[in-house]
């Protein structure tokens, strides 16, 4: 009789030493390809936000309806949360540092056009595929990272990651008042776009020379049901919400809305079964195992949700409630850029001494921020200005930034350099998704009950329920691991 030799059980793809390296790059990333790398991921950021209080004069000079406008935020936020995963898995297969040069160039031709757009459906068209681009380049960012830094080099650059994107948020909103106040040689709300296009080239020319080129050693064919489903489920459920109050709520949201269980239901069925088959799946269930990545990305969603909400909502209502200018409406957050610049500074340290309290104690701050600048409205209302909203957010800036550079780092904490294309691909995509749900969700609220309640009641209930937010960020946050790497 014949005796078989029993075959050993294959490693898991996360955590095999064959898979776990990456092929070695030419060099490790110094603080020049470094810098290059964060101007990458801080541009599609800052790009989100920038738009805000350029809307009411993109409106005027287009002729653009108010679902057309919401449009140009919606278009570039779904396109950019949809293709994020993909283009993680296509920087492993292909090279991170030849998808991040091919996404930076796309996005500044994308720039480009959408400055240069003579009507609303073709700056549409313009941000969706400016959305696209930033999906091939903002990967490969926190990828590169990962994959030619290790040690204390990686904690700090992981910690600078964080607080690039908090700040971009920040001063994208800030930029975009300057900008369309300054209307710079006639060019109106265009410019936010165009500036884009001389930082770009910048860009191009340093991540040539300083970035180093880092790959999978083991390349993964990308998984294509997965990456359907993955955008149907994100389509169904980003589209209506963002445009179904300023449809009118047709028949089509609901349907769409409808679709998105199916949708996301059939996108966990099929990855498991692509898991348990030894296929490569486009999101490994053996990440999702990783409690730290797992944990992290809970954290994520409420923060960022929370976070664009606020933003949004705080400049359309200060420019057409208080009267404020675009430029004055962008200041009045100039404290909390500050404050989150400079908190941030500290928070390695405060990480290494205090570890995942350090998120804690950044959700008290915050809230206490949004309360400050609640009760800021609550009392000066039409007539509050810059100063009388300085304590609030300065509070909320700096317990900003006491969360999301942490949170960031210790959703890559455990992910092998092998899978940083994708561990990056899905923390950025949770944080994408939820920025647009943020818009989508508390904009609609401020929205909805504005012709009820007026502009001052309506924000006052906005920033009450993204105080919810914060409490939800706070309560999570006591589960993570104390200490992480």
């Amino acid at each position: 009789m014949t005796q078989t030799t029993p075959t050993p059980p294959t490693p898991s793809p996360a955590v095999s030493p064959a898979r776990g390296r990456a092929a070695a790059p030419h060099g490790a990333l110094g603080s020049l390809g470094l810098f290059t790398v964060l101007l990458g991921a801080a541009l599609p950021l800052v790009d989100f936000f920038i738009v805000n209080v350029a809307l009411p004069t993109m409106g005027r000079d287009l002729a653009a309806s108010e679902a057309v406008l919401e449009l140009v935020v919606a278009g570039y936020g779904v396109a950019y949360a949809v293709l994020l995963v993909l283009g993680g898995r296509l920087g492993d297969l292909f090279g991170r540092r030849r998808l991040f040069l091919v996404g930076t160039a796309a996005f500044g031709l994308t720039s480009l056009a959408c400055g240069l757009a003579p009507d609303a459906w073709t700056l549409v068209a313009a941000r969706v595929a400016q959305g696209a681009s930033a999906a091939l380049m903002v990967p490969q960012v926190l990828a590169t990272i990962q994959s030619s830094t290790e040690g204390t080099r990686r904690a700090r650059a992981m910690s600078l990651y964080g607080a690039t994107a908090g700040l971009s948020m920040v001063a994208g909103q800030i930029l975009g008042g300057v900008l369309v106040d300054a209307d710079i040689a006639g060019s109106g709300w265009r410019s936010v776009f165009l500036v884009n296009v001389p930082v770009v080239v910048v860009g191009l020319a340093l991540a040539v020379r300083r970035v180093p080129e880092t790959r999978s050693a083991h390349p993964e064919p990308v998984d294509v049901p997965g990456t359907v489903l993955l955008a149907a489920a994100l389509l169904t459920l980003l589209a209506p919400l963002t445009e179904g109050r300023a449809a009118g709520w047709p028949l089509w949201t609901w349907v769409s809305l409808a679709a998105f269980v199916p949708a996301a239901a059939g996108f966990v069925a099929v990855e498991r079964r692509a898991d348990r088959l030894g296929r490569t799946p486009l999101v490994p269930p053996s990440l999702l195992a990783l409690t730290t990545l797992r944990r992290g990305l809970t954290i994520m969603a409420p923060l960022a949700v929370g976070f664009s909400g606020f933003m949004f909502v705080v400049a359309v209502s200060l420019q057409s409630g208080a009267g404020l200018s675009p430029v004055r409406a962008g200041l009045a957050l100039a404290p909390m850029a500050t404050a989150f610049f400079l908190v941030s500074l500290a928070g390695p340290r405060l990480v290494t001494r205090y570890g995942s309290r350090v998120v804690t104690a950044g959700a008290v701050l915050q809230g206490a921020g949004v309360l400050l600048f609640l009760l800021a409205v609550r009392a000066d209302w039409p007539d509050v200005g810059v100063l009388d909203l300085l304590p609030g957010t300065a509070l909320a800036g700096a317990g900003q930034a006491l969360q999301l550079p942490v949170v960031m780092r210790l959703v890559m904490s455990e992910v092998p350099p092998v899978r940083a294309g994708v561990g990056s691909g899905m923390m950025v995509t949770t944080q994408q998704a939820s920025l647009a749900l943020g818009v989508a969700t508390l904009g609609t609220l401020y929205l909805s009950l504005t012709p009820h309640l007026g502009i001052r009641d309506a924000l006052i209930t906005t920033l009450a329920v993204q105080i919810g937010a914060v409490a939800v960020t706070g309560l999570l946050s006591l589960r993570l691991p104390r200490k992480f790497g």
